[in-house]
């Protein structure tokens, strides 16, 4: 979900509820292949560079422009940067790894200039901007001395749009833009001959929804079987979003962070905050399961007794008083927590980094958010003119709302039966069938966007064979939802990834 307010998630979120976990289930199997390609003009720019890679200078070719897809029923311009390495004599002994970030309606420089790219935004070891406008260097903990790696804009995002006479719409909705991003790969692919190279997907946020979908559709529409899914941030089940009298499950999923940000901001007991972040975080799993999960499923069942010991539980872990606790009911949502919690000092923390604060509001604005657009958008758009010289006078769009409200399906035949969009079976799927592909699930303990025990259930409830269950890993960072920008979480990830493409 990234870059998008808490406003905008819970209005794109609001909209599925509306929605059947069945209308989406079997997209992917029900896709037929897209037709011929259409001859476009495409717009691409070749430069050649290098970059100091932990500790090796790699030299490499950058390709940046539009590529022309013909994709559900229309034509359009996906705009993309690859990076290949060039001292590589068998271009079929390389992995190349296909990335995206999420919203669904933002483009894909976070995770490029943030992240995985050669170059990146330059920035202090815990994720704050150096100047202004910033500046951006070589990345020592880039993946392209493993991988090729190509970053994909969603149409209408970034400089991807509708071909001339195409319309938006044509793109927009789960269906539509898993269809359009897995024909732009399998172009790509065929176009430079990379059938014979290890394919990974990496999505961020919103943009693991994606990865799966297009895990599935490439496999189901193309026969074309990817060795590996890396997912920051993971959003594969929206059940966890959404807090209802019918569905209490995101009190219990959303608990942990809650409790890792008291913890930072140093609101528990002495005994607490003694303790070791993954010490804590341990006990407070041991009693979201054992205890909050059965206490929720009571609901006014409780006895007084009950109610109030619970309360005083959730008070010393999450670090707000028992009468607030109280008051809520013992349900403490996103909305609850994030300005209550330094309440007192007239500050909130921030939803995509519990970390960080600002002042306490009713704007609806996001901390974290504020930090990490100054910091990545401006060195990306630097980058993109200066280092590799593409040009052009069509605005970049970071975020777009109507990419993000079109996050929809057809209505459901049976408008009461509602549901929640879910990935379970769809991971497990592709996961059974075939053998090569490997998940790796990256999670940030500050992350209320995209809470790590959220991520822990779902995967908990994708049943796999123990063949299967060994292609299955997971991270954790003392970090937020871009757990990358802060530099120890950044190194532990780069070392774990050169393990993993192994």
């Amino acid at each position: 979900m990234k870059k998008r307010t808490a406003v905008l998630l819970m209005l794109c979120l609001l909209m599925l509820t509306l929605l059947p976990a069945a209308a989406f289930a079997d997209d992917a199997a029900d896709s037929q292949a897209a037709p011929e390609t259409v001859t476009g003009q495409d717009d691409l720019v070749t430069t050649r560079h290098t970059a100091v890679i932990q500790g090796q200078e790699i030299s490499y070719t950058a390709t940046v422009g539009t590529m022309t897809v013909q994709t559900c029923g229309a034509a359009c311009e996906f705009f993309f940067r690859s990076y290949t390495r060039d001292d590589v004599e068998d271009v079929a002994e390389r992995p190349i790894t296909f990335a995206f970030n999420g919203g669904p309606g933002s483009c894909s420089y976070y995770l490029e200039i943030g992240c995985l790219g050669p170059k990146r935004a330059e920035m202090s070891e815990d994720g704050k901007s150096l100047s202004l406008p910033p500046r951006f260097k070589d990345n020592e903990n880039s993946l392209l001395d493993i991988t090729d790696l190509v970053f994909i804009d969603a149409v209408g995002t970034g400089y991807s749009r509708p071909a001339e006479g195409a319309e938006l719409s044509s793109f927009l909705g789960y269906d539509n833009d898993v269809s359009s991003f897995g024909d732009f790969i399998r172009q790509y692919v065929n176009r430079y001959k990379r059938w014979s190279s290890e394919k990974y997907i990496a999505g961020e946020s919103y943009g693991t929804t994606r990865a799966v979908g297009i895990c599935q559709y490439l496999s189901d529409t193309y026969a074309m079987n990817v060795n590996g899914l890396m997912l920051f941030s993971t959003l594969n089940d929206f059940s966890q979003a959404i807090p209802s009298v019918s569905n209490e499950l995101p009190y219990a999923l959303f608990f942990p962070t809650f409790a890792a940000d008291a913890w930072y901001h140093g609101m528990l007991s002495e005994h607490y905050q003694a303790m070791k972040l993954e010490d804590y975080l341990d006990e407070v799993r041991d009693f979201v399961s054992t205890e909050y999960v059965p206490a929720l499923f009571q609901g006014s069942r409780l006895t007084d007794a009950e109610r109030n010991g619970l309360a005083e539980k959730i008070s010393s872990y999450l670090g707000l008083s028992r009468d607030y606790v109280l008051e809520k009911n013992n349900r403490i949502s996103e909305d609850d927590f994030l300005p209550a919690l330094l309440r007192e000092k007239n500050l909130k923390i921030g939803r995509i980094d519990g970390r960080y604060t600002g002042m306490l509001t009713d704007d609806g604005s996001d901390p974290s958010s504020v930090e990490s657009d100054l910091l990545l958008g401006n060195a990306f758009y630097a980058y993109l003119t200066d280092e590799l010289n593409y040009q052009t006078d069509r605005p970049y769009i970071p975020l777009s709302n109507e990419v993000q409200y079109g996050w929809t399906s057809p209505a459901p035949p049976v408008p009461w039966l509602g549901g929640y969009f879910s990935q379970e079976e769809i991971i497990r799927d592709c996961m059974a069938k075939n053998p090569y592909l490997k998940v790796w699930v990256n999670c940030g303990y500050y992350d209320s966007a995209t809470p790590f025990y959220a991520a822990e259930w779902v995967y908990a409830h994708v049943f796999l064979d123990q063949e299967s269950k060994a292609n299955l890993s997971f991270s954790f960072y003392p970090s937020g939802h871009m757990f990358y920008v802060e530099k120890a979480s950044f190194d532990q990830f780069r070392e774990q990834a050169g393990l993993w493409y192994q």
